[in-house]
């Protein structure tokens, strides 16, 4: 297999393993919500399963086409990026922030406030 199809199968199944890492960390927050925690963690591990089933292989795949294991975490975490990004601004990803944390979540306002300009200590 050439390095660009050995990058290209480990992009691809790093993406298909994040779909199903998606649905099984999220997915149960909108289609279990009413279901106990405990069956939602089953159901979620049950979907995990097929995560590890495309995410093992994909780096072992890439790793042994010459990949370092940094460059094959900052692949996955970009991949993550761009998967959950999407999601999360859907209405399928849209479970919500309660709007009391927002108004006390930390802006940058709130941290230039509290260091002086031209300060050296923090």
């Amino acid at each position: 297999m050439s390095p660009a199809q050995t990058v290209a199968l480990t992009i691809t199944l790093l993406v298909a393993s994040n779909l199903f890492m998606t649905v099984a960390w999220y997915g149960h927050l909108k289609h279990l919500d009413t279901t106990p925690w405990y069956l939602a963690a089953v159901v979620s591990w049950g979907i995990a399963l097929f995560e590890y089933l495309l995410q093992v292989p994909a780096n072992r795949i890439g790793y042994a086409g010459g990949m370092s294991l940094a460059q094959l975490k900052i692949l996955q975490e970009v991949i993550t990026l761009a998967i959950f990004v999407p999601f999360a601004s859907t209405p399928a990803g849209s479970i919500g922030w309660p709007s009391s944390l927002s108004r006390h979540a930390p802006t940058p306002s709130k941290f230039s406030s509290a260091i002086p300009i031209g300060s050296n200590r923090l």
